[in-house]
């Protein structure tokens, strides 16, 4: 097992594989390594979607259900993450859904959907209720409280792409361990289970990745490295990434979906045109879906959906040479991403093979031009490809919680963009005229590795200056994923204080301005703090002087004393015929020079350039909109509830009153009152109960109840008097027995008083008479008054007689035997009051019909055990024995 718990404590972790299509969920808790977690649904995966209604909200395969109206359901949010209003991606969205409507954030310059004035969610908001939702799947499925997460991003998020999905999270009060590039996971995945191969030779391995969205081809290195925490342990290694943002499974269905609404057009079954209603353009997207999964493994298909626009039903062939020709340029793309990976690596094609990811890569015609394009025999299929990035990221998070200990695997991960500080200062030229020179340095380069810390050092500033944080050589993208990619400009950094943390050290001489900077686990680059440093060194004639002005002052020594101490101040001069090692020696300690470093901290201020992030209270503000939605899904799932235990108990106990038992104990006026009750709540809820509130069906449902309180109790107590009466009675049997068999122990082998064995007789007795009266006085009444025989009280007097038998018996069993005569020889008097113990003193068990009895012939006739050896062999009760009796349970 890779993961061990280290505490019992209720503890879980989980990681949510967030797919532009679907989301895949894993769970590591105590018992559990790892596991995926299953939806309402019983599946493995979950549609990353949500219906937002005016009173309902819906989740997954039940908000994809809700064709009916498109415009409620919200899918596919990951590209409008970290996008302003006037990207492409945003106007790709609005094409391939338009029956929604995007308005542009005046603050954030983002965009938000917008249904009404009441309904208005970003992007972010509606991807939380979808990480809450995730996060309610896996704690049902954990059966505890889970709040800290992993989650995948693709590799190519940038810098605004991964803050949102971090806002997102925070909304949905999700503690975010790390965001883990998916293509990272599925390696992580890949590594962990293949520990055993990997060694120090490095092995590169490709993993070609196409989604619902988005492509990915990434290269790993795997190999073991020497550490100092861990010794030698198993790394990988990010090497290159290539992607193609709009290459995915999703633009296949759209294509698709269009052919068949073309063909629908064509048969001219109505004057609509088909691709004008939302509503039935949805059902040709959920049928060309299918129909792609369906080709992959068929050379034909007939498409057909039913009542398609107007009660036209629509059926059409379609072949995969059609779908095949519908995305021949997609196929074309293919390849690219490949060579993209390969040049960001400074790698030929020296690859061990290629695992295909991701649920598109099933597309025959997809394997077909990746395996012409990598030149290999074939390609690799041994991982699941739907659920190794999700398992890779649960590992990851049980690896970062302090709950559980795995066996490391290091992950060093690359920044697919690189980033860069760029400044301006003026320069000083040849004939004395000042001009600005723009600078550029660069941080992180293109594939550096992550987690990192950086720091930039400004030597020539003494004054307060501002510098930016940019994105640095993007020419490896092209024209049209720069313009989706967004603002090339992060941050704008202004420092304040400089020149005055100089002057408070104007003799010190300065040592530059730092500025540190952190690129975390989730690839978020962060600013840390900026610091001025400056040194200051003091000469021997300096602390001379600082010497004499200090004994002058504060000792007023003689000029005497001054002399005295000059030896030690000044530096010490060779004398010619002094001894050369102590001369040396003096030179050695009067050469250093003391040295003080300073450092102060700078303020800064930062000004966000490519997207703002939301303010505290615009956070704040989402949570709360979210948590009034949860709200009321709990208020109407309490309704619903409610309702359906209204409606439940009507039917129930209208067939109640017609059944045997409930015949015999209720009246005539009873039953009327009852029925006449049962007909007008019965009535009133086909009117008003549907529309009523979660109180008002609850006090039709405590008034129901409180009317058949008392019919209940009676036929419940009537079914539970068999029962009880028969524990009852076989106790008392079985106690009495005991009772006789202790009173024919012999007096000088009797380990019970008097008193004891008086008390159990007394209790037997009093239980005894309490019974026989209790239950003749019970066959006088009539089963429709309320009982005086209770169960409760049966089971009182059971528990209280039972209570005296276990003294006793407990006292058997631990009691030591009486010595035996000094001779050594047992008298025949004490040889057979051990043989009556023997047979008399059992414990008080029911016999089941399995017990074998034992038959004295059956042993050995010179064999006479003690009573002790008796009490602990067969007086102690087994669990196995299916008795109803006293010792249903082990007596400690």
């Amino acid at each position: 097992m890779v993961v061990s718990v280290l505490s019992y404590l209720t503890v879980a972790v989980m990681s949510v594989d967030l797919g532009s299509e679907w989301m895949k969920i894993a769970i590591v808790k105590p018992g559990v390594p790892m596991e995926i977690v299953l939806n309402k649904e019983s599946r493995r995966k979950t549609p990353t979607v949500v219906c937002l209604k005016e009173n309902e909200r819906l989740f997954g395969d039940s908000a994809m259900g809700s064709v009916k109206n498109p415009k409620s359901v919200y899918r596919h949010l990951q590209s409008l993450l970290g996008k302003k209003h006037e990207n492409l991606q945003v106007a790709l969205y609005q094409k391939r859904f338009p029956e929604h409507h995007l308005q542009e954030d005046p603050v954030r310059g983002t965009v938000h959907f917008k249904n009404s004035e009441e309904m208005q969610y970003t992007p972010e908001e509606l991807l939380g209720m979808v990480l809450n939702y995730s996060r309610g799947l896996a704690q049902d499925f954990a059966e505890q409280t889970i709040k800290d997460a992993v989650i995948t991003v693709p590799a190519f998020f940038n810098q605004a792409e991964r803050r949102a999905v971090l806002h997102a999270a925070h909304i949905a009060g999700l503690k975010v361990l790390q965001l883990i590039n998916d293509n990272t996971a599925v390696a992580l995945n890949y590594g962990v289970f293949r520990r055993k191969d990997i060694d120090s030779t490095a092995k590169h391995v490709m993993f070609y990745d196409m989604g619902s969205g988005s492509t990915t081809a990434t290269i790993v290195t795997y190999q073991t490295v020497k550490t100092k925490e861990s010794g030698t342990q198993p790394q990988l290694q990010i090497r290159g990434v290539g992607f193609d943002r709009g290459l995915g499974g999703f633009e296949m269905d759209l294509r698709l979906r269009d052919h068949l609404a073309r063909l629908f057009n064509e048969q001219k079954k109505s004057k609509k045109d088909v691709r004008e209603n939302h509503r039935a353009m949805a059902k040709l997207l959920k049928e060309a879906q299918r129909l792609k999964t369906v080709l992959s493994a068929n050379v034909d298909f007939m498409a057909q959906v039913e009542g398609l626009m107007d009660d036209i039903d629509f059926k059409a062939k379609v072949t995969r040479s059609d779908f095949e020709e519908l995305c021949a340029d997609l196929f074309e793309r293919v390849p690219q991403p490949v060579q993209d990976a390969l040049t960001a690596a400074e790698m030929k094609l020296d690859i061990e093979q290629v695992i295909l990811v991701g649920g598109s890569t099933r597309v025959p015609k997809v394997q077909e031009v990746l395996l012409k394009a990598v030149g290999k025999e074939e390609l690799g299929k041994n991982i699941n490809a739907d659920e190794a990035a999700a398992m890779g990221a649960v590992y990851q998070a049980a690896a970062l919680s302090k709950a559980f200990k795995v066996k490391p695997f290091l992950v060093r991960d690359a920044a697919v963009f690189p980033i860069q500080v760029e400044f301006t200062r003026e320069v000083e030229e040849e004939e004395g005229v000042k001009t600005l020179k723009h600078n550029k340095r660069i941080l992180f380069q293109r594939m550096a590795t992550y987690p990192q810390r950086k720091v930039i050092t400004f030597n020539r500033y003494n004054d307060d200056f501002v510098f930016n944080i940019n994105y640095g050589d993007l020419s490896f993208l092209s024209q049209e994923d720069l313009r989706v990619f967004g603002s090339l400009n992060l941050t704008t950094v202004k420092l304040s204080g400089v020149g005055s943390s100089f002057q408070k050290h104007a003799d010190a001489e300065s040592k530059g301005i730092k500025a540190h900077f952190n690129m975390d686990e989730s690839g978020v680059l962060l600013l840390d703090r900026v610091i001025t440093y400056s040194s200051s060194a003091f000469s021997s004639w300096q602390s001379f002087n600082k010497c004499l002005v200090k004994m002058y002052i504060h000792e007023r020594l003689a000029f005497t004393k001054l002399l005295l101490i000059l030896p030690i101040c000044l530096p010490a001069k060779e004398e010619k015929d002094g001894d050369k090692s102590v001369n040396t020696e003096v030179e050695k300690k009067a050469r250093p020079q003391k040295k003080s470093k300073i450092s102060e901290e700078i303020t800064l201020e930062l000004l966000i350039n490519d997207i703002v992030d939301p303010t505290a209270d615009d956070l704040t503000s989402s949570k709360k909109k979210l948590q009034d939605l949860t709200d009321r899904d709990l208020a109407k799932q309490e309704r619903e509830k409610t309702l359906n235990s209204l409606e439940a108990f009507i039917f129930e106990t209208q067939d109640k009153l017609y059944q045997e038992d409930y015949q015999q104990v209720v009246t005539e006026e009873e039953q009327e009152q009852i029925s006449a009750k049962l007909k007008e709540v019965s009535e009133w809820m086909d009117e008003d109960g549907y529309a009523a509130t979660t109180k008002q069906l609850r006090e039709k449902l405590f008034q129901l109840k409180s009317l058949c309180k008392d019919m209940f109790f009676r036929v419940e107590e009537r079914r539970k008097w068999p029962e009880h009466l028969a524990r009852l009675e076989s106790l008392l049997n079985s106690s009495s027995f005991f009772l006789k068999s202790a009173r024919l122990i012999p007096e000088d082998d009797q380990i019970f008083t008097d008193v004891e064995l008086n008390m159990l007789e007394k209790v037997i007795n009093e239980t005894m008479m309490w019974k026989n009266e209790t239950t003749a006085e019970q066959e006088k009444r009539s089963p429709k008054e309320r009982p005086v025989l209770l169960s409760k009280d049966i089971e009182s007097k059971r528990t209280l007689l039972e209570r005296e038998v276990n003294y006793l018996f407990n006292k058997a069993k631990f009691a030591k035997p009486k010595p035996k005569a000094k001779n050594g020889t047992s008298t025949d008097k004490s040889s057979k009051a051990n043989s009556t113990a023997e047979e008399n003193v059992s414990p008080p068990i029911e016999e089941s019909t399995d017990t074998k009895s034992e038959s004295s012939e059956e042993k050995p006739s010179d064999e006479t055990p003690s009573t002790e050896s008796t009490l602990d062999s067969q007086s102690q009760p087994k669990e196995e024995t299916a008795t109803t009796g006293l010792y249903t349970t082990p007596v400690n």
